[in-house]
């Protein structure tokens, strides 16, 4: 019995398959370092690539990018499925959690076809440089930068002005709509060929939980703040019609786009002085200070890095002043958005954006250069921990510290002479809120919407009705004029064209609040947690390196432990910072619609 068996198997084959397929610890190992070797050469050629064409945007860098990524991707997809051969060996903790990152490492998987691949990262490139390269020209001929338009709606208060600006942005999206069509085909292929069911579970799969389970988390997170949102919702209608009247503004319904001071309604601060409380004017006036002070684009630069050294973190080398961009060239197509890079796993750091000096960059600089000092604090772990804990932890480091650009810290910068009266607070809060807080539902909605068209759940026939249906939803948002499927106005948001996932922004947006109560524990100062500022805290710094150099190598809520003592993430931090000024909005909005 046994040899008739054995026959069986050997005409089968099956026998050679189990021979072959029994992986041992041993090969295991040298698979994960193969694996690392290559792809962190790879990733310096990619970045070095990648960089080129972020500023000089030309047809060849597009394609030397193309290519270059092409490279990577289809490495990291190939290694992923030969990872699986590896599936049900035991291993060191270490080791397992290497393969399990591996699969998870590409937030473009390519399909196996190779010309499918090559396909996919051209379309991602071809959109990248349509956004980068957008110009809206009106009638007269006048063309206009993505940046030009943005200012026109952070600065203006006339309607139509406002709404040509916020029209004109969105006529760049529609030609990369097909694009983007296909690039939702092949990048869903290549999910598939994971093992995974779409691109949107690939991406919710990254969080040391299911799926499922994160999305359950993000709800909760959701649910916790809401009520505060509402709140800032209901406050900021009403002082728009007292602005633009009953005719622009309804009274109960969603705000119109295009009058929130933003080109995507993501923030709200630029409205601050239509919404200021009376009497709340702190005194100062960030903007103003800085060019006063005659501050340029280095200058600022170099104050975010200050912070960072007060607390005992090394200064950036002397290649990030010669690499890094910081002003728009006159002389060529760049991407403008704000991005911080670190080319070698090492210390080739750089940031690169055109830099306005105003109170907004002064924060996002604080914000790119956190990116910077993380890149840095773990580039000793290994290649696949090369990381932040989740991706929502890259993105509220620098903002944890830019919650701490209060008035103490602008008078320890000399700034102004003294800190204002406490019941000034109000104005500060409003205006804090109107960024963070705002900011939050928008934080859900990109992703929110791209996971229902990666599963299929909406169809290319109705990419703009999802989207506004979502805005409206979280948002209390709505267009100012009639879109339709002919428009495509997601392309018109920078991470949708790029393939950046956003939910990471939400995160941060939560995070950056328990760090910085957390944090604030450290200091002697009894101050609210509004008023408390980490600036020259070396305890702190301690503390915060601690988390920052463990990179990826650990489960996120461990990472948070090494910080905080806390494992969940806790929204109620943020209504702890706000705890002032949510009173006070219900005292404005008392008898006035809630809701939209």
């Amino acid at each position: 019995m046994r040899s008739i068996t054995m026959i069986v198997l050997l005409i089968t084959g099956l026998v050679t398959f189990a021979q072959e397929s029994k992986a041992t610890l041993k090969e295991a190992q040298a698979f994960i370092e193969e694996v690392e070797s290559t792809l962190a050469k790879m990733s310096v050629e990619s970045a070095r690539a990648a960089w080129v064409n972020a500023n000089f945007i030309t047809y060849d860098t597009e394609m030397l990018t193309s290519k270059a990524q092409e490279r990577i991707l289809v490495a990291t997809m190939n290694y992923a499925k030969q990872a699986t051969r590896f599936d049900g060996l035991k291993m060191p903790e270490e080791l397992a959690r290497k393969f399990k990152l591996l699969k998870l490492s590409t937030s473009l998987p390519t399909p196996s076809d190779p010309k499918l691949a090559e396909e996919l990262t051209q379309i991602t490139t071809r959109m990248k440089s349509v956004y980068g390269k957008g110009r809206y020209c009106n009638e007269e001929g006048e063309c206009f930068t993505v940046g030009e338009l943005s200012n026109i709606l952070a600065e203006s208060r006339d309607p139509a002005k406002l709404l040509e600006a916020w029209q004109g942005w969105r006529t760049i999206s529609p030609p990369m709509r097909k694009d983007f069509e296909r690039y939702v085909y092949l990048a869903n292929q290549g999910a598939r060929d994971l093992g995974f069911s779409d691109l949107g579970e690939l991406w919710t799969s990254g969080y040391d939980m299911p799926s499922k389970d994160f999305q359950a988390e993000l709800d909760r997170l959701w649910e916790q703040v809401k009520p505060l949102y509402e709140s800032l919702h209901a406050y900021v209608r009403m002082k728009l019609r007292e602005q633009y009247g009953d005719e622009v503004v309804s009274e109960k319904g969603p705000i119109p786009a295009h009058l929130l001071g933003n080109m995507w309604s993501q923030t709200w601060s630029n409205i601050y002085p239509l919404v200021a409380p009376k009497e709340a004017d702190p005194g100062y006036d960030l903007t103003q200070i800085l060019k006063d002070r005659q501050t340029d684009a280095i200058g600022m630069v170099k104050i975010g890095e200050a912070f960072f050294t007060s607390m005992g973190f090394e200064a950036l080398p002397e290649t990030f002043w010669e690499r890094s961009l910081f002003v728009e060239p006159r002389d060529r197509d760049v991407v403008c958005h704000a991005s911080a890079w670190c080319l070698d796993n090492v210390d080739d750091l750089r940031i690169k954006m055109c830099i306005e000096v105003d109170e907004e960059d002064f924060g996002v600089i604080h914000h790119e250069l956190g990116h910077n000092f993380y890149q840095r604090a773990y580039n000793q772990q290994p290649f696949l921990f090369q990381g932040s804990a989740n991706d929502g932890f890259h993105e509220a480091v620098g903002d944890t510290l830019a919650l701490s650009i209060t008035p103490k810290y602008l008078v320890d910068l000399g700034y102004i002479e003294t800190q204002p009266d406490p019941s000034k607070d109000i104005g500060l809060l409003l205006n804090l809120a109107l960024d963070k807080v705002a900011f939050l539902p928008f934080g859900l909605i990109i992703d929110q919407w791209r996971w229902k068209v990666f599963s299929g759940e909406v169809t290319a026939e109705q990419y703009n009705q999802a989207w506004w249906e979502l805005r409206q939803k979280y948002q209390g948002i709505m267009p100012p004029v009639a879109r339709s499927e002919s428009d495509f106005d997601p392309g018109a948001k920078y991470h949708v064209p790029a393939n950046v996932s956003y939910t990471r922004y939400f995160l941060a947006d939560i995070l950056q609040f328990q760090f910085h109560r957390a944090l604030a524990k450290d200091s002697t100062s009894s101050a609210p947690l509004n008023r408390a500022s980490i600036y020259g805290n070396k305890v702190a710094g301690e503390r915060l390196n601690t988390m920052l150099a463990m990179g990826l190598s650990r489960p996120w809520p461990e990472a948070l432990a090494a910080l905080s003592g806390e494992t969940a993430m806790d929204a109620n931090a943020v209504i702890d910072y706000f705890a002032p000024l949510k009173v006070w909005l219900d005292e404005q909005t008392k008898g006035q619609p809630r809701g939209w």
